[in-house]
């Protein structure tokens, strides 16, 4: 039984810490587009122009690349939601937190039992960007853009 309550509660620790985004519109919101045809900028390409301010964090992991891939996956989400076709990424970082578990036990008569405690430190990654709009014709560096790490099928 207490195996069950320390599954349940270590589940409900993990999911404490799930994936979020927030925004500050800085321009003018346009029809959505679909996420698939958002490029990643280094620099703003010239003639752009901002809608948001976008930031993403991944799900609880153990720092790896597929955290950060899914903080960039989310800024692109947000930014295709509010219109724009392009995002200018600021940066990608960690935010780590230990999760701590804990389940007690007691005894009743000549019955006892034990406990269970540990800890494990997990991460999410965080993206920052700015959502932007690039017009049709605008003639873009290659070197500006930010490859797609997602596979092609």
């Amino acid at each position: 039984m207490s195996f069950r309550i320390a599954t349940v509660v270590f589940a409900a620790l993990l999911a404490s810490g799930c994936a979020s985004s927030s925004k500050v519109m800085l321009g003018q919101a346009r029809a959505p587009v679909d996420p698939a045809q958002v490029q990643v900028y280094r620099t703003p390409p010239a003639g752009s122009q901002e809608i948001a301010q976008l930031e993403s964090k991944s799900g609880v992991g153990f720092g790896t690349q597929g955290q950060t891939d899914a903080a960039v996956a989310r800024l692109k989400r947000e930014a295709a939601a509010l219109g724009a076709n392009g995002v200018v990424l600021l940066g990608v970082g960690s935010s780590g937190s230990p999760v701590g578990m804990s389940v007690g036990a007691g005894s009743y008569g000549r019955h006892s039992g034990g406990g269970l405690s540990m800890g494990i430190p997990t991460t999410q990654k965080q993206a920052a960007g700015v959502a932007i709009y690039v017009p049709p014709g605008t003639i873009v560096d290659p070197a500006l853009v930010v490859p797609d790490p997602s596979p092609k099928r």
